[in-house]
């Protein structure tokens, strides 16, 4: 009996992973070059998701990762706000504007055992340059192991506002 209910989780996990990463992925692949100033980007991150009849939920440690795509030019990134799935801010991981060198990437984790964000996180990132640059890659990665199941997946960022700055 009880290798059926981890057999049935197994499934439910797997078929959510699947889910998951197909919901995350864009719908299409971009062949041009994007240009851009600077932009508010929306990133989804998820603290848990759940798996079974029982809505077991399973926590997921997560990382926003901001990549500067442009091989020449820096961008500066103004602001990297964490807010829980009811709308509101948990936490300013920017204190301070910083430059992303050409090429360079940054981080921001949250813990597995953080629960503070909820099914429905996101952040919220800011950025801008002094010219029009790549537009940087700005991602959730989310991973996850309980019981020698793993799950992990990625979600691209939208762009929700492009600035004129």
């Amino acid at each position: 009996m009880a290798a059926l209910k981890f057999h049935v989780n197994t499934l439910w996990i797997s078929a959510l992973s699947f889910l998951i990463v197909f919901a995350c992925l864009p719908s299409e692949a971009s062949s041009q070059v994007q240009l851009s100033a600077g932009e508010t980007v929306y990133v989804s991150i998820y603290s848990n998701v759940y798996s079974g009849p029982k809505k077991v939920p399973f926590q997921l440690a997560a990382m926003l990762s901001i990549r500067n795509t442009d091989p020449k030019y820096p961008i500066t990134i103004l602001k990297a706000d964490y807010y829980d799935d009811h709308g509101a801010i948990i936490d300013t991981y920017i204190k301070e504007h910083f430059e992303l060198k050409p090429l360079a990437s940054t981080h921001f984790y949250i813990r597995e055992y953080d629960k503070r964000g909820g099914p429905g996180a996101n952040f919220i990132v800011k950025w801008r340059s002094t010219r029009q640059v790549n537009q940087p890659i700005i991602e959730g990665i989310m991973l996850g192991l309980t019981s020698g199941q793993g799950l992990s997946f990625i979600c691209p960022g939208q762009i929700i506002r492009e600035h004129d700055e």
